[in-house]
Parts: C-alpha cells; sequence; structure tokens
C-alpha cells in the first residue's frame, strides 16, 4: 500500500508539467496574437505566421514583433497608420491586397513602406477612392496625384522649408549687393582714372612742345 502511494504521485508529475507548458504556451500566445488574428508558430524559423485575411479589419492590430508572415488581405482598411509595421524586423512574407484602399496622402506611410519591402508586395495594393485614383496601382501614383500631400508634413520638416528657403533667399540678396558693388567700384575706378588723365594731359603736351622746341 505504501508502495502505490509513492508510486501515483510520481505518474501525475508528467502529466502536470505538460498541462502546465499547454497553459503557458496558450498565455503566451494570446498575449502577442491579435484577437481577430490567427497566430502559427513557425518552427525552425522562430517567427509567427500571423493570419488577419477576411475578418473585416478597418486598420492594422498591434503585430507580435516576431511575425515573419502576415497575411491581411480581404479586410476593410482604407489606411494603415504611421509606424504600423515599423518594428517587424523578421517579416519575410506579407499580403495586403483586396482592401478598399483611400490613395490620398495619408496612404504615403504604406507606399514607401512597401517599395522598401518588396516590389510583389505593392504590385497587389489597388486604390478604391477617389474617384481620381480609382483602380489605379498605388506603386504608379506619383506626389502630384495625391491630393492635400502638405497636410502630412511633419511640422519640423515644413520649419526646414521655411529656414531653408530664408538662407537662400538671404544668398541670392548677397550675390546681388555683391555684383553691384563691384560695378560700383569698376565704375568708380574708372571715373577718377579718366578725371587723373585730363588733369595731367596739359602738363603731358606742355613737356612735349618743350622736347620739341628743343631739339
Amino acid at each position: 500500500m505504501a508502495h502505490k502511494m509513492v508510486a501515483c504521485p510520481l505518474l501525475w508529475i508528467p502529466a502536470t508539467a505538460g498541462f502546465v507548458t499547454l497553459m503557458l504556451f496558450s498565455l503566451v500566445h494570446a498575449e502577442i496574437c491579435p484577437l481577430s488574428c490567427t497566430c502559427k508558430p513557425l518552427g525552425e524559423m522562430k517567427g509567427w505566421l500571423v493570419d488577419c485575411s477576411s475578418k473585416g479589419l478597418k486598420e492594422v492590430p498591434d503585430l507580435p514583433v516576431s511575425t515573419r508572415k502576415l497575411y491581411l488581405q480581404n479586410n476593410s482598411m482604407t489606411t494603415v497608420r504611421t509606424g504600423a509595421f515599423d518594428n517587424l524586423h523578421n517579416l519575410e512574407e506579407m499580403n495586403v491586397s483586396d482592401n478598399p484602399w483611400n490613395c490620398d496622402c495619408d496612404i504615403l506611410y504604406l507606399k514607401f513602406w512597401l517599395q522598401d519591402f518588396s516590389e510583389s508586395s505593392i504590385a497587389n495594393v489597388i486604390c478604391a477612392t477617389p474617384a481620381s485614383n480609382e483602380r489605379k496601382p498605388l506603386s504608379q501614383l506619383t506626389g502630384n496625384e495625391l491630393d492635400n500631400c502638405w497636410k502630412s508634413l511633419p511640422i519640423k520638416c515644413l520649419n526646414f522649408f521655411w529656414r531653408d528657403l530664408a538662407l537662400i533667399t538671404f544668398a541670392v540678396v548677397v550675390l546681388i549687393l555683391t555684383s553691384c558693388a563691384l560695378r560700383f567700384s569698376k565704375r568708380l575706378a574708372y571715373q577718377v582714372t579718366t578725371r587723373d588723365y585730363y588733369s595731367a594731359a596739359p602738363l603731358l603736351r606742355k613737356h612735349n612742345l618743350e622736347n620739341y622746341m628743343s631739339q
């Protein structure tokens, strides 16, 4: 009887450890995976496949830092907040197609980020609005086709713009004043030289006459 009482707890240890491990895994998984998405570990790749496709999402959820594959296609997203993907340093695959993207100046973050990430990721991003950009690929839009882009410029950028404009204006004014000063100095030197010449002319003629008479 004593032997059986000792053996039973030993049999419970593996089962208890497995249960605790499963609970910890579930807690960690729930903490890093968005509620609206499905996350799967990629084994040896040490990262996550995060599937948020066809969930009716209107914005990008907070994503696990170790995301390697991200699927956001077929949702209701019109734009992406600035910085939404900045922490995904291990990302290798991404799909954001089949969303009603609003291609105004607010879409610049997504455009630039996808351009740096891969050409294939931005190739399937098609604009839905505004009407002027409807059905146009985001990759082909230029700054002139994105409305009100000046509104999205950071205040610091605008400050730099006005500072540079002031410096350029100051430099142009200095060049103009320098040019005017050089012209004035040349004219003044010419006038002084001409005056000295005509002042010395009578003396020079008298000297030449005296030399002629002496001969």
